[in-house]
């Protein structure tokens, strides 16, 4: 019996190209290329697995549906997590919408300046870091997810949930200070030397 071997393990470039073309083998390798990565940024952005396992499921049907506007298909890897992460956040716009939950900021934001949060997470294994993160209230927990660990701007931030720039930033503040604490009590500091 001859096993199934597919064609587009040369580049990915003509892997992106095949699926492109809707070659369902393509396909089933992109997407077996790409469902550890893109699941786990949906467990970032969920509070639940199965919430995150709907968000990826309708996330990689909407890259295979936009993957012909996908101009280079050497910036696919890029590509695709900006894809899942705009599919999350939609999500939980829309459930936010539903719920009415977001967090409201206060006239006087706390100071954000502080290069302690730098120090503390550069030394925390990425497990611990992410699961205490996702021990936070939904806006805080979006908000250090795009900041911290995705790299958004506030100005970004902002647009991605529907927000203004100084609730971003009162969000993240409020949201470090919380993640701290709760790291604090797990018993790590950001006083201590790893």
């Amino acid at each position: 019996m001859k096993l199934f071997r597919p064609k587009y393990t040369r580049s990915l470039r003509e892997l992106v190209e095949a699926c492109q073309k809707q070659d369902s083998r393509a396909q089933v390798l992109f997407y077996e290329r790409y469902k550890g990565k893109l699941m786990s940024v949906c467990v970032r952005y969920t509070k639940t697995l199965a919430e995150a396992e709907d968000i990826f499921q309708e996330g990689i049907l909407k890259i295979f549906e936009k993957i012909t506007e996908l101009q280079q298909p050497e910036a696919v890897d890029s590509w695709v997590k900006t894809i899942m992460i705009r599919h999350a956040i939609d999500y939980y716009n829309k459930e936010t919408r539903k719920q009415n939950r977001y967090i409201s900021a206060q006239l006087v934001e706390p100071d954000i300046e502080s290069d302690d949060y730098v120090n503390l997470f550069s030394k925390l294994s990425i497990d611990v870091l992410l699961h205490t993160i996702n021990e936070l209230p939904d806006g805080y927990r979006m908000v250090v997810n795009l900041y911290f660990i995705d790299g958004y701007k506030h100005t970004e931030i902002a647009q991605l949930l529907g927000i203004s720039e100084g609730t971003s930033r009162s969000q993240l503040a409020r949201g470090r200070q919380l993640l701290i604490k709760k790291l604090e009590l797990k018993g790590i500091s950001h006083h201590e030397n790893f």
